[in-house]
């Protein structure tokens, strides 16, 4: 699976930059960002397609106040969004400044009409957002433009999950990415349960990755240990920005803390290996190994005295002691000598 030129699951993690609303509803700051994004090391860039009125209403009952224990609680769903969302008619500069810097972009449409003005753009990849997984006519409509689908599953049950990934085989889409997310803002460590990823891997035969919402680089960084391949993060530029998004999002120091960690990580990861390489070889001489510990005469018996296991490892190795004591020595054997076979009779 590729999103442009981006192979997933062939060596690097694929970074992905989340630029939400940390633009401060300036088009200059969103492009300064991306930029920042790939100076710290991101592979994409990722937007956010919607406005207040395709993804909510604007009413001020009960119903439309946060009080979820999110950084937003007291606010309301229409001031949040008409705050925090991407002007559509900035898109098409931004997608075309990221593609001049050589940084992939793409989006997390939150309606059909979002899918419609991404395709005209030609975006090479979908983001579905946690809050989107049981919106599945929208999950079937962004699958049928056959392209990989990235699915955040932060407020998913195991039958939601099934339901979205079912959706987009349906639609003849098999470029399915299953993030491990947890829908809190911020997240708690105690709450990432990684070791999800490889399940969500081995339940749904899918690549698999992270959407991180905690502080710090910790939970990202052991991921990829975990087994993911794909890692979302939020960014931003400076928080002094501010924005709804800013207390949760790294900045462009921190993400290239995190950048750098996780390929020191893939580094560390390595692959399955037990051949020894020259370095390894040569070491093995500072192994322990059967050594003359006191000078023996032909014909004496060796002993726990007189033959020890000690370093360095250019004897005979320890494995072979209960056959040595049994045995008697061919010839004067000097202190200091590394026993070979030839020195037993």
């Amino acid at each position: 699976m590729k999103i442009s030129n981006f192979e997933i699951g062939r060596n690097k993690t694929f970074i992905i930059a989340e630029l939400s609303a940390n633009h401060g509803n300036d088009i200059n700051i969103a492009k300064e960002t991306i930029k920042a994004a790939k100076e710290a090391g991101a592979d994409a860039i990722k937007l956010q397609t919607y406005t207040a009125d395709t993804i909510t209403m604007e009413c001020y009952n009960e119903y439309f106040k946060l009080d979820n224990g999110s950084v937003w609680d007291g606010r309301f769903l229409y001031d949040l969004y008409k705050e925090a969302h991407t002007p559509w008619e900035w898109h098409e500069e931004l997608i075309k400044y990221a593609n001049e810097i050589d940084i992939i972009c793409f989006s997390s449409p939150f309606d059909k009409t979002a899918v419609d003005l991404l395709e005209d753009l030609d975006v090479p990849a979908y983001k579905v957002a946690s809050f989107e997984i049981t919106d599945i006519p929208l999950i079937e409509y962004i699958a049928s433009k056959s392209k990989p689908v990235i699915i955040s599953t932060g407020i998913a049950t195991l039958r939601d999950i099934d339901d979205a990934v079912l959706a987009c085989r349906k639609a003849g889409n098999d470029q399915i990415i299953l993030l491990k997310c947890t829908s809190a803002y911020p997240a708690r460590i105690e709450d990432a349960n990684l070791k999800t990823i490889q399940n969500l891997k081995e339940t749904f035969d899918v690549e698999v990755g992270l959407s991180d919402h905690t502080l710090g680089l910790t939970v990202p960084i052991v991921s990829v240990a975990m087994g993911a391949k794909v890692i979302e993060k939020h960014f931003i530029l400076d928080k002094s920005v501010g924005g709804p998004d800013a207390s949760f999002s790294l900045d462009q120091n921190e993400f290239k803390q995190l950048v750098d960690s996780v390929r020191d990580a893939e580094k560390a990861i390595g692959k399955v290996d037990y051949e020894l390489t020259e370095k390894k070889k040569k070491n093995r001489d500072f192994s322990r190994s059967l050594f003359v510990v006191e000078d023996i005469a032909s014909g004496e018996e060796l002993t726990e005295k007189n033959v020890r296991s000690i370093r360095p490892g250019y004897g005979l190795s320890p494995k072979y002691s209960k056959e040595i004591y049994s045995a008697v020595a061919s010839h004067d054997i000097k202190r200091g000598t590394p026993l070979e076979w030839k020195h037993i009779k």
